[in-house]
């Protein structure tokens, strides 16, 4: 069990799924800071309210060395949450804030020989090249990712490596194999991979938790790049149709953020899963056209969402969470995906005016060839 005087660190503490664990581990007893740096694309309206009064705040960047050092001392357990997300086109922004500012934190805690008991570690599903299928002939595959000139020419669907048969998504487990196929999941691979061998070299207790697509009240609505629920939200409040890529036909698991808070604590709070990567999810795959159409109905707007032919390189088609491994340890889904939207788009309308921040980033985004077109033969045929 937790002793009450226990100390948390929380980085990216004011974020959607940091906030929220700090909201947990204050009701569970334990003493909280704080370590965010606002990031202006997640927190234009600078610190948010939400914040705990009860938590400790430190307001800087994780990979500025002293803050950092400041930010560890006294700390018992380090829920590692700050990073840089989504789909946005700054490459070396990804490596400092996610990649080196991990790698630093970690040797801040070994070469000073802080008490440091664990280190919790934000991974993501993004590290898998695909989600787990099955194919009728070969049974279970792991598919490779699918290549840009594929996804060209309008062909969407995953084919089982050994034959090219189509296959359908099963859950995800852990020894999928995966690499990070744009530069987000690159540094997520970095993120847990530079901690869980950190943990065997120096001895302290490490975990990599894998999130599913995480959602929920806090979720920001200024950011256009990172958030599917909270990017069709706003383009539907603003009277604009969710716009899909490929198909839309490419699922997802979504996990409402108390959930994953959860998962944090339990993991804290267990050794059983030390060392290892962890999926956190809720077990249950939709597609992005019915997650557009429940937003819709629930928000009572009829719009229905827009394919226009394009693709993101290096996307996941597929992919549900096999959460059979953290089950181990009593964590089980609580909100369903119906009642966490409806939740979130209740928190939604406290929050005053809300602007479509996507129509403009989207010029952007096919600029840097970070949102690509099918052919036009391709799309014609």
């Amino acid at each position: 069990m937790v002793d009450a005087q226990k100390r948390a660190l929380v980085t990216g503490g004011a974020g959607l799924i940091g906030s929220h664990i700090v909201d947990a581990l204050v009701r569970d007893g334990w003493r909280v800071r704080i370590l965010d740096n606002l990031e202006p694309q997640t927190h234009k309206q600078g610190k948010p309210a939400w914040i705990h009064p009860q938590a400790e705040f430190l307001h800087g960047n994780v990979q500025d060395y002293d803050t950092m050092l400041s930010a560890l001392h006294g700390v018992d357990v380090v829920f590692h949450q700050a990073a840089y997300g989504g789909y946005m086109p700054e490459m070396a922004k990804y490596v400092l804030v996610n990649s080196f500012s991990t790698a630093q934190m970690l040797e801040i805690i070994r070469d000073h020989k802080l008490p440091i008991r664990k280190v919790i570690v934000a991974s993501s599903q993004a590290v898998y090249s695909e989600g787990a299928a099955e194919c009728e002939v070969h049974g279970r595959v792991a598919p490779l990712l699918r290549p840009a000139e594929q996804l060209r020419s309008g062909h969407f669907e995953v084919p089982c490596p050994q034959c090219g048969r189509p296959t359908r998504s099963i859950p995800t487990p852990e020894e999928t194999p995966g690499g990070g196929e744009t530069v987000y999941a690159l540094t997520k691979v970095d993120q847990e991979r530079l901690v869980l061998l950190w943990g065997k070299q120096t001895g302290i207790p490490t975990v990599a938790l894998r999130y599913s697509c995480t959602y929920g009240p806090r979720q920001s609505l200024f950011n256009p790049y990172t958030g599917v629920i909270a990017i069709f939200c706003t383009r539907l409040l603003n009277g604009r149709p969710p716009v899909m890529y490929e198909d839309g036909g490419q699922t997802r698991d979504l996990c409402f953020v108390e959930d994953i808070a959860r998962a944090n604590l339990l993991v804290a709070a267990s050794d059983k899963l030390d060392g290892m990567p962890v999926n956190v999810g809720s077990g249950r795959a939709t597609s992005v056209r019915d997650l557009a159409s429940i937003i819709a109905r629930q928000l009572g707007v009829s719009i229905d969402p827009i394919a226009r032919g394009e693709f993101r390189p290096g996307e996941i088609r597929s992919l549900i969470s096999d959460i059979s491994r953290i089950q181990t340890i009593g964590y089980q889904p609580q909100i369903a995906l119906e009642e966490g939207i409806d939740r979130y788009i209740a928190w939604i309308k406290t929050q005053g005016t809300v602007e479509d921040y996507f129509a403009g980033a989207e010029a952007g985004l096919r600029q840097k060839g970070i949102v690509q077109s099918v052919t036009k033969s391709a799309a014609l045929a």
